[in-house]
């Protein structure tokens, strides 16, 4: 196909030329609103723009979690896409291959047809010229009404060896319209229109034949339809230019690649469905198994040891089931085993404790005998008893948290929660505890209790936790004030024991609650408590569903925060009373700085070890120091509104 042919194909030149411009606007609309809107941050103070964002994205969420989580769905749908694309580029290929076949076809068996019936016009011409018809008779003479009728006579006799295979039209040459040259067409085609303009002017300016291709225009109505254009300047009888044209419609090489692409079309969309359901079968075979194991692996780790892939086969899937089962059979083994041990640790400590009371009953009467009888005994004997009395109740209350701990680490603890006032609690325990803090020269003064705390909850163990907040809070606050804080806000209940005294070290906010735990290790085990106690009361307020947590600076004191749900098993949202209290030595500075404080519990955090599946604990990351050498926990839930 020749440069020309190709520049006035078929196909509505018109539009395509419309299209750039339209283009053009809509791309300048788009510009100026992003550069006023978009990316001038416009869209996101605007309302409506985000009310229509999240309109079209809530529809999409579930498509698009779909597509996140399923991998046959990733795979299937890329599949069809490649495929889809491939088989456009074939379709396209092969199409233009059919249609430059077609054309070229047309075009050679145009130039032929066309070339004869220029020799033919010639022809006639030429013996038009010397006065001899086709019959031998003489014309007359060449007026113009002879070349009028010579003319037309020629368009007919040259198109009726066409018989729809094409049509004949002659126009003048140049602007000329005279001397019978006007235009004239065959089978109602309307010359000047069917005729393009730029092949008029290109047969015009020289003497060989120029194609291209263009609609037939017909004058009685009939619907134009695709062609070839082939003409020719010639001479009439009188030896003047006109132009003879031969238009060959396409009809029939447009209904051939019409059928081309249909059935293109049929086949690659069978052929992309077809390769959809293959990739969907291969992929299902590969990404059941993973599933299986996927399913199989969420119910192991919620404690189905027994579960098992199904094996079948010897192929690589098959491989990699065996080899899950067999790390499921190791893991199910090892865990067994270390619960066995676990078990028998436990079981060891509470028979162990169990049958240390008959002994240590038998001891202890005996203690109490010879310690009420140590006035007749010398010194050093009556010395002896008193530590033997001593040592005697250091041993029944470690006797005692030891079958605590034990009965928390077999599941055995059951909580016996009733609605009370935790300011009876605290009275109770402020009793229980004013001699020692009259021995330490210790105040202790309770804030918040003006109302009522009332929270579900086991009086028995929250009184234990008190006690031993209350007790370590006087014998670690070297004879300065403890302040025993008491709030209730939403669904929690807090209170806070708060004291002055040697407070914590960076670090040992999160250890505090382990057992045997010193803050010194250097200290002797005959002085201070179990190293039982908080660990003890760490269980308590996690039976309850609460939160036990710790505070300290190092000389600043500490402060032990208990958080309750007032409703039994309602969860937590914060806690009422903030882990790091205002005046401590950060806040203090940031007060005097005239900034607000950071005592809210956005520093407060769960000092409890996270526990595995198992119920092994899982070690805590040690908290980052803060500044002004305070300590606390790493993150945990905010305040209650308003508090």
């Amino acid at each position: 196909m020749s440069r020309d042919s190709a520049a006035s194909a078929p196909g509505g030149s018109g539009t395509r030329a419309g299209r750039p411009v339209g283009r053009t606007a809509a791309g300048s609309r788009w510009g100026r609103l992003l550069e006023g809107g978009l990316l001038q941050g416009g869209v996101q103070g605007s309302p409506v723009l985000r009310l229509f964002m999240r309109w079209v994205r809530r529809p999409l969420l579930p498509v698009m979690r779909l597509w996140r989580r399923n991998i046959q769905l990733k795979v299937v749908v890329t599949t069809l896409l490649m495929s889809l694309g491939v088989v456009l580029l074939l379709g396209f290929v092969v199409i233009g291959q059919v249609r430059n076949g077609l054309l070229d076809a047309k075009v050679k068996a145009s130039q032929s047809q066309a070339t004869g019936g220029f020799a033919v016009a010639k022809q006639r011409a030429d013996e038009a010229a010397s006065g001899t018809a086709d019959d031998g008779s003489a014309t007359g003479g060449n007026s113009s009404q002879n070349v009028i009728q010579w003319m037309s006579d020629l368009v007919s006799s040259l198109s009726s060896g066409g018989q729809g295979a094409f049509d004949v039209v002659t126009l003048p040459a140049g602007m000329d319209s005279g001397g019978g040259r006007s235009p004239r067409g065959s089978g109602y085609v309307d010359p000047s229109a069917s005729v393009p303009e730029d092949l008029r002017a290109r047969v015009n300016d020289r003497t060989t034949a120029a194609q291209s291709y263009t609609r037939i225009i017909y004058s009685n109505g009939k619907d134009s339809q695709p062609a070839l254009v082939v003409g020719k300047q010639v001479n009439d009888p009188n030896g003047d230019p006109y132009q003879l044209y031969y238009l060959f419609p396409l009809t029939q090489e447009e209904k051939s690649l019409s059928l081309v692409k249909g059935t293109l079309a049929t086949a690659g969309l069978f052929v992309v469905v077809l390769l959809g359901a293959i990739a969907w079968l291969v992929v299902r075979q590969v990404v059941t198994p993973v599933r299986m194991a996927a399913g199989i692996a969420e119910r192991l780790s919620a404690g189905r040891l027994q579960e098992r892939m199904k094996v079948t086969g010897e192929d690589d899937i098959a491989r990699l089931g065996e080899a899950f089962n067999k790390m499921a059979q190791n893991l199910q083994l090892k865990i067994q085993q270390l619960e066995d041990l676990s078990r028998m640790q436990r079981r060891f400590v509470s028979d162990v404790s169990h049958e240390l009371r008959t002994p240590l009953t038998t001891v202890r009467m005996a203690a109490d005998v010879i310690h009420d009888a140590r006035v007749d005994f010398d010194p050093m004997t009556a010395r002896s008893a008193e530590l033997l009395a001593d040592q005697l109740d250091r041993f029944e209350t470690l006797l005692a948290d030891l079958l605590e701990i034990s009965r928390f680490d077999a599941g055995a603890a059951a909580l016996e929660a009733e609605p009370i006032d935790l300011r009876e609690v605290v009275r109770r325990v402020l009793s229980g505890a004013a001699p020692l803090a009259e021995r330490k020269g210790t105040q202790i003064r309770v804030v918040g209790d003006q109302q009522p705390v009332v929270a579900e909850a086991d009086a028995r163990r929250v009184e234990r936790v008190l006690r031993n907040l209350v007790v370590n809070a006087v014998e670690h606050g070297d004879g300065k004030d403890v302040i025993v804080k008491l709030a209730t806000a939403g669904g929690a209940v807090a209170i806070a024991v708060r004291d002055y005294g040697v407070g914590l070290k960076p670090g040992e906010a999160t250890r505090v609650f382990s057992r045997f735990w010193r803050a010194d290790p250097a200290r002797a085990r005959t002085t201070g408590g179990t190293g039982l106690g908080l660990s003890i009361a760490l269980e308590d307020a996690r039976l309850h569903g609460g939160w036990l947590q710790a505070w300290g600076e190092p000389g600043g004191g500490s402060q032990f925060r208990l958080t309750l749900p007032r409703t039994a098993d309602e969860p937590l949202r914060g806690s009422p009373i903030p882990l790091e209290p205002k005046d401590s030595r950060r806040n203090r500075g940031l007060n005097d700085a005239g900034l607000p404080s950071g005592g809210g519990d956005k520093r407060a955090t769960v000092p409890v070890q996270p526990m595995g599946d198992q119920g092994s604990p899982i070690p805590a990351r040690t908290p980052i120091a803060p500044r002004m050498g305070a300590t606390t926990a790493t993150a945990d839930p905010t305040a209650l509104p308003g508090n």
